[in-house]
């Protein structure tokens, strides 16, 4: 076990300096110069000379792979720089805004194994019965709805309409149902669909028929044997959902004004805040990255024979 953990984190290593090089080109390849927008957002005139002095301060005026090698060498070192807008560390900036965003993904993950792991169940369970077409419909909604559109209609039918929850900000736990039902919204029809036909897969395979030979019940061979190994496609989905919910659910956050990693970085695009713009996204790489390394390790812990594959 412990040679496939070193594997997997090995292999992070060309990912992780793949995404530091992409992150790099594609931030010099905007259009604008980093000085002025240093400048103007610090309300200072962006004069030639300002401008060129500056550049010399920034190291901009070197080529681009001594740039690209000195941000690296100070990512390394945990040095994301500064920001131009609140002239704070980039770290300490995304750390404010980690918390909330930690807190809208676990509340959205909640729901998504709550409402989605039941449902696809029975949907498999009861095949062609009533609970199948609604889950059907579930899921056809799920993925075809857009997330902002949903978020509307709840802001409209729970907030203005009943006056049951707050739509803007963040501080009670009523601030939180709104955004995380939205955020998890379009992530529940997707696993309902990956359980039922997982399950349905695996539901009349030889061990389920044997079990059934042996006098088990079908709550123990549902439970014990079919779900366990129908959940190993459910891993991958909602490791995927984390990831890509905690690195930043940009359209949720910008509609509650939810003070997260997708509204900072949102702004941080605004107002051309380079160092936080370049900080934000490879922040979010890594950890869709790490997540994928978690779901890896999941997945050898739940299935003995993919670990023994990677050992050799």
């Amino acid at each position: 076990m412990s040679w496939f953990i070193v594997k997997r984190f090995a292999s992070l290593v060309p990912i992780l300096l793949g995404i530091s090089i992409i992150t790099f080109i594609l931030l010099h390849l905007i259009p604008g110069d980093p000085a002025v927008a240093y400048l103007r957002l610090s309300n200072i005139p962006p004069t030639d000379e300002a401008v060129a002095a500056l550049r010399l301060e920034l190291g901009l005026n070197k080529p681009l792979y001594i740039q690209y090698f000195e941000w690296l060498g100070n990512v390394i070192q945990l040095d994301l720089g500064m920001s131009f807008v609140s002239k704070n560390t980039v770290w300490n900036e995304m750390l404010l805004h980690l918390i909330p965003t930690i807190q809208l993904t676990l509340a959205a993950f909640f729901f998504i194994v709550v409402i989605s792991l039941p449902i696809g169940m029975l949907s498999a369970l009861y095949k062609g019965k009533w609970i199948d077409q609604f889950s059907r419909i579930i899921a056809f909604v799920s993925v075809s709805m857009p997330t902002f559109w949903f978020g509307f209609l709840l802001i409209y039918f729970l907030s203005v309409k009943l006056d049951l929850l707050p739509v803007l900000g963040r501080g009670t736990l009523a601030h939180l149902v709104l955004p995380s039902l939205t955020l998890a919204f379009g992530y529940i029809g997707t696993n309902i669909r990956l359980l039922r036909a997982s399950m349905l897969e695996n539901i009349n395979e030889p061990f389920v028929v044997y079990a059934r030979a042996r006098g088990l019940s079908q709550w123990k061979i549902i439970s014990r044997h079919v779900l366990k190994k129908s959940i190993l496609p459910i891993v991958t989905g909602l490791g995927m959902s984390f990831g890509n919910m905690l690195g930043g659910a940009v359209i949720v956050e910008t509609i509650f004004a939810w003070p997260g990693m997708g509204q900072l970085f949102v702004s941080s695009i605004l107002n051309q805040d380079y160092p936080m713009i370049q900080g934000c996204v490879l922040f979010m790489s890594v950890i869709f990255v790490v997540c994928n390394l978690l779901v890896d390790l999941t997945y050898s812990l739940l299935d003995p024979r993919i670990r023994l594959e990677g050992e050799e």
